[in-house]
């Protein structure tokens, strides 16, 4: 039982061949292309507005050398969302429950947060590893202290998305399963076990787009300490 819970998660392959780099792909054909057109369709309208807002948030408290970020973070969310609401859909593998596809994601984009600071303003950069007005005998301490949780950054970012999604699938998964072995004998239940599944399924939708946010959203957050 414990294994074909897990077995979702494995990495599908065709004729020995893994099919990650499909699945990866399959986001950017589903969104149509912007138009020079003055008037686009409702699909655009809505993608350009969601697309606006989004930007404008996330940009709101960085200055103007983090606005070079916007190309990048947007694509991002909108990357992440697509990922994890397909990964939702019956017999589709969700590339994000995989922790080497998340901390490849996080650490390249979190060391270049870090490496602009230390660039463009290496005291302050390296002020954050020791607070203000901190005593003389713990300084030592705090500057470990400091850099563990600076280095632990990347790991959390991937750990959370990984741990989030997880625990959402195997959840549906087993609800499901209860569902389908009590449908013979208590009809009742299985209905009433059904609905929490529905519930379920609109909490899964829900947390796949916020983990999608809180992503991105840190990632601005280090960007803001640096920038």
């Amino acid at each position: 039982m414990t294994v074909s819970l897990f077995d979702q998660f494995m990495s599908p392959t065709f004729l020995g061949i893994p099919l990650l780099a499909l699945a990866l792909t399959l986001p950017w054909i589903l969104y149509p292309s912007p138009s020079t057109r003055w008037l686009n369709n409702r699909l655009l309208t809505l993608q350009g507005w969601f697309i606006n807002r989004f930007t404008q948030q996330i940009l709101m408290p960085l200055n103007m050398g983090g606005h070079k970020w916007a190309l990048i973070l947007t694509s991002l969310m909108v990357f992440l969302i697509t990922l994890n609401i397909l990964g939702l859909l019956p017999y589709t593998f969700t590339p994000t429950t995989q922790l080497s596809l998340n901390l490849a994601l996080a650490f390249p984009l979190w060391l270049a947060t870090v490496l602009i600071g230390l660039r463009h303003q290496p005291t302050a950069a390296l002020g954050h590893l020791l607070p203000e007005g901190t005593p003389t005998p713990l300084i030592p301490i705090l500057v470990i202290i400091e850099t563990i949780s600076l280095l632990i950054r990347p790991l959390a970012l991937g750990v959370r998305l990984t741990a989030n999604l997880t625990a959402g699938h195997l959840l549906m998964q087993l609800t499901s399963t209860a569902a389908f072995v009590l449908l013979p004998m208590m009809p009742t239940v299985a209905a009433l076990t059904t609905t929490l599944l529905f519930l379920l399924t609109l909490l899964e939708v829900a947390v796949a787009m916020i983990q999608a946010y809180v992503f991105v959203l840190l990632l601005s957050l280090y960007l803001q300490e640096n920038v």
